[in-house]
This record gives C-alpha cells, sequence and structure tokens, in this order.
C-alpha cells in the first residue's frame, strides 16, 4: 500500500469518527440526520478509495447504492423537518 492510500484512509476515518461523535452528541435532530448524510458520504468515498488501490472495480455497485441510499436518507429527512414549524 502506498503512503497516499494510508494517508487518505487515515482522514476518512478521522472524518468518520468525527461525524459519528456529531451523532451521538447532537444537539438536534437535524444536526444528527445531516453527520449521517456526511458518513454516508465517507463511506463512499472509503469504498472509491479502496477499489482504485486494489484496481478492481467490482466494488461499484456498492457505490451506486451508497449513493442511493445516501439521497433517499436526505430527501426524506428533510420532507420530514419542513413539514415542523419552530
Amino acid at each position: 500500500m502506498s503512503a497516499v492510500y494510508l494517508a487518505t484512509i487515515a482522514m476518512l476515518w478521522a472524518g468518520a469518527v468525527a461525524s459519528l461523535y456529531r451523532v451521538g452528541r447532537g444537539p438536534t435532530m437535524l444536526d444528527r440526520a445531516v453527520a449521517l448524510d456526511v458518513f454516508t458520504s465517507l463511506s463512499m468515498c472509503g469504498v472509491g478509495a479502496f477499489a482504485v488501490a486494489r484496481d478492481d472495480y467490482s466494488d461499484l455497485p456498492i457505490l451506486l447504492v451508497l449513493s442511493l441510499l445516501g439521497f433517499v436518507g436526505s430527501v426524506s429527512l428533510a420532507r420530514f423537518f419542513s413539514g415542523r414549524s419552530r
């Protein structure tokens, strides 16, 4: 493994830990929803980096599923929170 790959994975792990911290400690439900969306994006980046490092792109359907999951989750949460008044 190259140093670039290891640095990329380390930064993705740091972002994932920060995102999971925000999921657990978020003051509002909207903060938790945004943190889960960020975690989904970081997972997609990790799968992409893993595919590039191995030079095997058979994991690309996982990226498709994660992107659809992130999109549907974001849209459904936006619709849920738009119906609430402050």
